[in-house]
């Protein structure tokens, strides 16, 4: 008696990860598309020989759409949108894999595995002249108004200027790292009438100012780690003559007419001159011909 036995391969096992948990140090500027877990170490085994479908999820809110795997039968995990460290510096990825394709109805087994993200900022910011105003959504653009400033004619101004809105300060926005920033005047003194600090960007005067022409100076901040890291910010420093006397009316009192029911906006006429309206002046001895 002769007996065959066929013995079929039941699908009693759950696919099996090497590891459960696993750590990535990802850096801030690595590029879209880059592999940042490999295959071989997300590739899940199963006793029974099934082709494992895998999917990939993550667990912290606001990072959807960063990584993704390769497909629905390789693990691997890549970088799949620009990273940046001032959105978030973390997240939680959760691989499933099964044995079976997603919505089937046959008995289905999973195993996961947990992957811990943590983005490493890196210098990839130039510097921000402050004020500045964002003009994206993300606040990652800042642009600065320029500087302005005025000095007298044929006069030395021993002290910082005074600068409108206020004295020239950049910093660097990869704010973890906060790199050291130098000033200097790169355009727009070819006479040397002014100087920068290199450290603190207060502007001071080398000699007078004996042209009433204004002068338009560019500024750069240098991240002194990387020269490359710059940026250029205008200073308009103009020169006008010095005051020597206080403005003053012309009149201590004026007087004036209205009538009842006018409109507003209406005239005001002079006072016993119902003809012309009132005028108020002002005169200023320095300007005597305006």
């Amino acid at each position: 008696l002769e007996i065959l036995v066929t013995i079929l391969n039941m699908n009693d096992n759950s696919p099996v990860f090497k590891q459960t948990n696993l750590t990535k140090v990802v850096p801030e500027d690595t590029k879209v598309n880059a592999t940042i877990v490999a295959r071989e170490d997300l590739s899940a085994s199963d006793a029974d020989l099934d082709i494992i479908f895998y999917e990939l999820t993550t667990i912290v809110a606001g990072t959807d759409g960063y990584f993704a795997i390769k497909g629905v039968n390789n693990p691997e995990i890549y970088l799949q949108k620009t990273l940046d460290y001032e959105k978030f510096n973390s997240t939680t990825l959760v691989l499933y894999a099964r044995d079976r394709p997603v919505g089937s109805t046959d008995t289905t087994y999973t195993a996961t595995t947990t992957i811990n993200i943590f983005i490493e900022e890196v210098d990839t910011k130039p510097p921000w002249f402050l004020p500045c105003t964002f003009i994206n959504t993300d606040k990652s653009i800042c642009i600065s108004s320029p500087y302005t400033g005025r000095v007298n004619i044929s006069e030395m101004s021993m002290e910082p200027l005074i600068l409108e809105p206020g004295p020239i300060y950049a910093i660097d926005p990869d704010y973890t790292l906060n790199e050291k920033i130098v000033y200097s005047i790169v355009g727009g003194d070819t006479d040397k009438v002014f100087s920068v600090d290199a450290d603190t960007g207060n502007l001071t005067m080398n000699k007078l100012a004996t042209s009433p022409d204004s002068y338009l100076l560019q500024v750069m901040a240098t991240q002194v780690n990387n020269i490359q890291k710059y940026s250029i910010a205008s200073v308009e420093i103009k020169v006008i003559n010095k005051s020597n006397h206080a403005p003053y009316f012309e009149s201590r009192i004026y007087n004036g007419t209205v009538f009842v029911g006018l409109a507003p906006r209406s005239f005001v006429f002079q006072a016993g001159d119902l003809s012309r309206p009132l005028m108020i002046t002002a005169v200023d001895d320095d300007f005597p011909n305006v």
